[in-house]
């Protein structure tokens, strides 16, 4: 049975497999949670992640993580928010979806998740907290070898609506 925590913490800073990067598609860093993982993981990250060639909106890829806590990196790059008419919701559930099937492939016990595509990306955060849990919990019925999911959450605002989705569950 899998754990599922939600906290307020710094995702640069915790000790588990890996780590979900909200990236851009080049994934080259940039702002907010990713910029801040480029930084903390450093230079090694950007060079990696220049020869894979970029992201497609909904898709992942992994690197290793470098000078972070955690042993890899998943960058899934998630849909910026046009209204709810351009397929955001199908993308961001896909984001979560390929993310952990990248993660079973790579015998990821522990993974740490930001609220993809909730920050500059401008995604209704309880649509987007509805959609990571649900993508979570689908994925972990089936089956897998991941034993704890961390919702990392950058304010309090984004953990109260994931606690409040996880609690309706």
């Amino acid at each position: 049975m899998s754990e599922i925590e939600i906290i307020q913490t710094d995702i640069t800073k915790l000790h588990v497999d890996a780590i979900v990067n909200a990236a851009n598609a080049a994934l080259c860093g940039g702002g907010g949670v990713d910029g801040a993982i480029h930084k903390a993981a450093g230079k090694e990250l950007l060079e990696e992640c220049r020869v894979l060639g970029g992201c497609k909106t909904g898709y992942a890829k992994i690197t290793k993580a470098y000078n972070l806590p955690a042993k890899l990196v998943i960058h899934t790059v998630g849909p910026v928010w046009y209204g709810g008419h351009k397929d955001e919701a199908k993308l961001l559930a896909s984001c979560y979806r390929e993310c952990m099937k990248i993660a079973k492939k790579n015998q990821v016990e522990s993974i740490a998740f930001p609220s993809i595509s909730c920050g500059a990306y401008r995604f209704p955060i309880p649509s987007a907290c509805e959609i990571a849990v649900t993508e979570i919990q689908k994925f972990m019925q089936k089956d897998s070898n991941i034993k704890k999911i961390t919702f990392a959450c950058f304010d309090a605002k984004v953990e109260n609506a994931l606690n409040k989705v996880l609690n309706n569950n």
